[in-house]
């Protein structure tokens, strides 16, 4: 076995197709590492690594001599890989002059430097703790000198020795506990000097000051370090359950889907599974799904066994056992005009359903914890539909059923008053579970999971929790060097067990895979490092690894990544018959075996806190270095190019959205339209002077590149049908205003009087279309110098328009939402937002701002990750 220094590990990482948020990960529960109390060998013979060789710890040289480690005869062929595209230089913000350099190179330039930082900071970063450490037992050791020394020394003791007071800075070393009993004396004597000023100050109070102490003061739990240390998570907890979705309403009588022809009817608990599905037939993304329809029928013929099947008009019987005989469009057609006329209801009206609905909800909405009004997440029970799942997954169209009370657990504070169910019906249990966030469980039958009522993402509880998380990332700074030291080290180790964990480290670090877990056998087939099979990596000579396998929510990871040398060896080992597909690649190592690893190096660390650490650290590292300037939109792509690094380093991507196309569609025609604008423009400036096109030259008064004749006819109608459409809907909308205040609507003459300017708007492109395209001056005093400053602003328009198109074109396969909401820490995008004025709002949509209050509110431009 090689035995040389292995390399710094510094890979490119290359294109995946990992994608989706991601907000929790679940652990394997605790399980021994290594030989004692291994997973069970998925290996073809049936036996373990054990019962091939006598011990683990046996070297690794002494195994299996039959083949010499470099021989190319292990190599796996490789098979016909369908490969998703590369994201272009355009995608991660790079110009189009290097398309030479691999992408795979540019990023790993990128990284290696931001590495290097991470090494020099985690040094500097121990090195101050161990001096803040040496000052603090220093002290402690003078203290305890002092209260040793005799009593009479102490007496005699020069008043000039009295200490001096320390800096403030000096004092925050000490731990809060032991500044309180010393301060303790000097606070009653500040109290008391409060206490005598505030008779005199009474009187000089104005009403202003009464009202400001009246406000309840606001709660930055963020500056409070003690809070949410312990494991009880709540003392008091008040709430009123959740909503349970509507009965499920009969179709009409006229309505029915037909089986061959044959119009059928139904009972209602089969009606409602093809009601769900007829429902969703524009939806051609689920409903032409081969696994769609094949669960989706198999529940449906399920519930028709149950029910009995349909009649026809004349109660005959008729059994439906062919998918391709049913016609569900009678029920798409019902709700698609029942969705119509909802849409076109007068804005009052709308208005109206809204305040009962919220009126519904409102008892919901909060809960009282710990004394506290604390907004609720989501507290409505999932209605019955067919489930979607999210990228392939393997029971997508399968029937999620009604939850009925009987299946809910309520959690709540001991002397609360525990919410009514509905009538007739009672909870499963009621629980008192301080130590859970939780206020409502359930569990769905489609795959068994568990599901939540929890606070919402503003609340305290949610705050801390993510602040938590990103505090957790900022402390893996100090350690990163050492555990990246150690797994090199480790790639080499003589125990098998070491060696495939130092590889799922490297992999996890490098390439930011998830650990995986175990899965039952009826759950979907997806994996993480830790769970990754034979089929799932193919390796390409010399040092090139294919990994291509379902990730979390059943989404395609593929990933072509060259990794360093003794990876690549030790990834050959782990693949050596009589291992073949289905057996796992780190049948050595579990998710809780790596953690409980892990957390050797610091308190609470886990396979996950990387992503987070590595996503953050990188952002840091380019937001140091950026230099955003130009314009608000200038900047904000600035901060999307380097959020698009971040992405597609942390193997954050998407798929194409169906609706892509059609928008980079009406964003161009939107900035042809501004073309259109200007040329309109400068026609009216050749009708004031035509001696412009020999003084700017006959090309700038031309129509603009694909732009001809037909495109602006047909632009012309659509400007007219624009106006006439604005022109009604805020008629309508004054009506509808007048209406509510009991007042009388106004009649369709006042419609017709109001249509006028888009009636002169049409006449007057006929008559510059008679004229063979001639342009005349419009407006009030029209100049020269007013129509160009015109055509500057336009300027401006068009080049933010091309700026937020490129920007959309470059994010299409990159899912930036992701990296910027669970990733980066969101105190690095508040910075971004300060340092270079740019508002938070193009960052954060208002629920994220609620979500971050504690980012936007407990940083400046200079906080550091």
């Amino acid at each position: 076995m090689d035995k040389a220094a292995p390399t710094n590990g510094h890979v490119a990482p290359g294109i995946s197709l990992a994608m989706g948020p991601v907000d929790t990960m679940e652990v394997d529960p605790p399980t021994t590492n290594g030989t004692a109390g291994k997973r069970k060998s998925s290996m073809a013979n049936g036996k373990t690594y054990k019962d091939e060789s006598d011990s683990d710890d046996v070297p690794l040289t002494k195994k299996r001599k039959t083949k010499a480690l470099d021989s190319d005869d292990d190599d796996v062929p490789l098979k016909k890989i369908v490969k998703p595209p590369k994201a272009s230089a355009a995608q991660i913000g790079e110009s189009d002059d290097d398309d030479d350099v691999p992408l795979g190179q540019k990023l790993q330039k990128e990284k290696e430097v931001i590495e290097k930082r991470a090494e020099k900071e985690a040094a500097s970063l121990r090195r101050k703790d161990k001096n803040e450490e040496a000052k603090r037992k220093a002290k402690k050791q003078k203290s305890d000198d002092e209260d040793d020394e005799p009593i009479a020394k102490k007496k005699k003791a020069p008043a000039k020795a009295k200490k001096v007071k320390k800096e403030d800075d000096e004092e925050d070393d000490v731990p809060l506990s032991k500044k309180a009993p010393a301060k303790k004396a000097a606070v009653k004597k500040e109290d008391a000097k409060k206490a005598g000023k505030a008779k005199v100050k009474k009187e000089e109070q104005t009403a202003e000051d009464d009202q400001a102490e009246d406000e309840e003061e606001e709660y930055r739990w963020w500056e409070d370090p003690t809070k949410g240390d312990g494991t009880k998570k709540w003392s008091t907890l008040e709430h009123n359950g959740v909503i349970f979705p509507p009965e499920y309403e009969l179709l009409p009588k006229n309505v029915k889907m037909a089986y061959d022809g044959v119009p059928i009817t139904l009972h209602p608990e089969a009606e409602e599974i093809a009601h769900a599905f007829g429902s969703m037939l524009n939806s051609t993304h689920n409903v032409e799904n081969p696994t769609f329809i094949k669960n989706f029928f198999a529940d449906f013929k399920e519930m028709l066994d149950k029910t009995g099947h349909a009649t026809d008009k004349d109660g005959n019987k008729v059994k439906i056992t062919k998918f391709e005989k049913c016609d569900f469009k009678p029920i798409f057609n019902y709700v698609d005009a029942a969705r119509q006329t909802k849409k076109a209801l007068p804005a009052s009206e709308k208005k109206k359903l809204k305040a009962e609905k919220d009126e519904i909800e409102a008892p919901f909405m909060y809960c009282t914890w710990n004394g506290r009004k604390q907004k609720v997440g989501n507290f409505r029970v999932e209605p019955p539909g067919l489930f979607r799942g999210r990228g392939e997954h393997p029971k997508t169209g399968k029937w999620k059923k009604r939850v009925a009370p009987e299946q809910i657990t309520i959690n709540i504070g001991k002397d609360a008053m525990v919410p009514r169910p509905p009538e007739g019906h009672k909870w499963k249990e009621v629980k008192h579970d301080q130590e859970g966030t939780w206020l409502v469980m359930w569990q769905e039958n489609i795959n068994g999971a568990y599901k939540y009522v929890m606070l919402a993402a503003n609340s305290d509880v949610k705050g801390q929790s993510d602040y938590k998380k990103f505090e957790k990332a900022r402390e893996l700074k100090k350690h990163i060097d050492r555990i990246r030291k150690d797994y090199h080290k480790e790639l080499k180790s003589e125990q098998m067990a070491e060696r495939q964990r130092a590889t799922a480290v490297y992999l996890i670090d490098q390439f930011a895979l998830r650990a995986g877990n175990e899965k039952g056998e009826d759950e979907a087939d997806t994996v993480g490092c830790c769970s990754l099979k034979f089929e799932h990596v193919t390796l390409r000579q010399p040092d090139t690894v294919i990994f291509d396998f379902l990730g979390k929510d059943s989404i395609r990871f593929y990933d072509e990544v060259k990794v360093d040398l003794q990876v690549f060896k030790n990834l050959k080992i782990f693949k050596r018959a009589p291992k073949t597909e289905g057996d796992e690649i780190f049948d050595r190592l579990t998710t809780s075996g790596l953690n409980k690893h892990l957390s050797n190096y610091m308190t609470g660390l886990t396979a996950k806190v990387f992503r987070t650490y590595n996503a953050s650290w990188t952002m840091s590292n380019l937001l140091k270095d950026m230099k955003a300037t130009g314009t608000v939109p200038e900047r904000i792509k600035a901060y999307n190019d380097a959020n698009r690094r971040v992405a597609i380093l942390c193997n954050h991507k998407r798929t194409v959205g169906a609706g892509h196309a059609a928008q980079m569609e009406k964003m161009e025609g939107r900035i042809d339209g501004l073309r259109y604008q200007q040329y309109r423009l400068k026609q009216q400036m050749l009708d004031l002077d035509p001696k412009l096109k020999k003084k700017r030259g006959a090309e700038y008064f031309d129509l603009p590149e694909g732009i001809d004749i037909e495109w602006v006819k047909k632009h012309q109608e659509e400007l007219v049908t624009e106006t006439r459409d604005k022109i009604r809907k805020k008629f309508e909308k004054e009506n509808e205003k007048l209406l509510a205040d009991g007042e009388k609507e106004m009649k369709a003459k006042e419609l017709d009087e109001r249509m006028e300017p888009a009636d002169e708007f049409e006449a007057k492109f006929k008559r510059e279309n008679k004229k063979g395209g001639k342009i005349e001056a419009d407006g009030k005093a029209p100049t020269l110098d007013k129509l160009d400053a015109a055509l500057e602003k336009l300027d401006t328009r068009i080049a933010t328009l091309k700026l937020q198109s490129e920007d959309r074109e470059s994010n299409k396969e990159v899912a930036l939402g992701t990296s910027k909401i669970n990733y980066i820490d969101p105190r690095l995008t508040v910075v971004f937002s300060k340092k270079f004025d740019v508002p938070i709002e193009r960052f954060f949509s208002k629920t994220l701002r609620e979500k971050f209050d504690w980012a936007v509110k407990s940083v400046d431009e200079d906080w550091e990750f």
